[in-house]
């Protein structure tokens, strides 16, 4: 049996008790330039033992590797310099920016679903910083989560606050061609949002291009599973995915996730968006960052 076969057999067979290496891409045919054929977004620190703690450092590594995007939960929070320099680099390399975070400052605290004036005034007010950010750095799309749980409204009264809030931020983004993905969440059940289904019927309501789904796919497993069958029942409102295997939010194969047959599922469907690399690193330092290119590339070999 010729090598390369014999270790794609292994590998296939033995998927996520395999102590993966940089070496595992190049033995199946694929040169770490060769870009993937989903575009897989990682973010600030992934690769930080790699290239560096520089962010714009990384980017180029990430570059060499074949990603065409990366994403920065935390851009609002850089300065004006930094972001003009990394939307620079990107524009260079030819490379998409993915999400950042309508950061509201509060750590979920203000709540779209309580109606108040202040707590709306606040995330709009986000939302206008954001638009700014978004031109330096070249950005389309921006993570919304709408916070906690009002314990003391009906479900349908919250749900009617926030469908109003976000109508607003529509308002705000749809001139610029910006789209807000909205995420629900596994992180703790007092969140408002956990479920792509409620994510749907809210970007319904809503009714704006600049409303959709951020779909991700480790908090959905711990919520909901079914995965597959529900990115095709929310496909018409998904703008965005994210990735992370169950249990631990590591890399793809370091879990119960089928990430191989998810992201042919995917590729098949013929989407063209991003997929935000929302996980850690199963291992440490330069061996745990070869581990993750290595898994993205077993798995983007359908």
């Amino acid at each position: 049996m010729k090598r390369r076969k014999f270790i794609f057999n292994n590998l296939a067979a033995f998927g996520a008790s395999l102590a993966w290496s940089a070496s595992t891409a190049h033995e199946l045919g694929m040169p770490a330039s060769q870009p993937f054929k989903l575009n897989y977004a990682p973010h600030d620190g992934m690769f930080k033992t790699s290239a560096g703690t520089d962010f714009v450092e990384q980017v180029k590594f990430m570059a060499d590797q074949g990603f065409r995007s990366v994403e920065d939960n935390g851009m609002l929070s850089r300065s004006n310099t930094e972001q003009e320099k990394i939307g620079k680099t990107l524009t260079e390399l030819k490379m998409t920016m993915g999400v950042f975070v309508v950061d509201g400052g509060d750590n979920w605290k203000t709540s779209l679903t309580t109606g108040k004036q202040e707590f709306k005034d606040n995330f709009l007010k986000t939302c206008q910083q954001c638009v700014e950010v978004a031109k330096r750095v070249n950005a389309k799309w921006m993570t919304v989560v709408p916070g906690f749980y009002e314990n003391h409204l009906p479900h349908e009264m919250q749900t009617a606050n926030v469908i109003d809030a976000l109508r607003r931020a529509a308002d705000i983004f749809e001139p610029h061609g910006l789209v807000m993905v909205l995420e629900p969440l596994s992180d703790t059940p007092e969140l408002f949002l956990r479920h792509s289904y409620q994510t749907f019927m809210i970007c319904k309501a809503v009714n704006s291009p600049s409303c959709k789904i951020l779909f991700d796919m480790f908090h959905m497993q711990r919520n909901e599973g079914n995965i597959m069958n529900n990115i095709d029942l929310c496909w018409d409102e998904i703008g965005y995915l994210q990735i992370g295997d169950n249990p631990g939010r590591n890399e793809p194969t370091t879990g119960e996730m089928n990430y191989k047959n998810i992201f042919k599922h995917i590729y098949e469907k013929g989407y063209k968006g991003i997929l935000g690399m929302e996980h850690g690193n199963s291992k440490k330092d330069k061996e745990g960052e070869a581990s993750v290119i290595a898994a993205y590339r077993l798995c983007d070999s359908f």
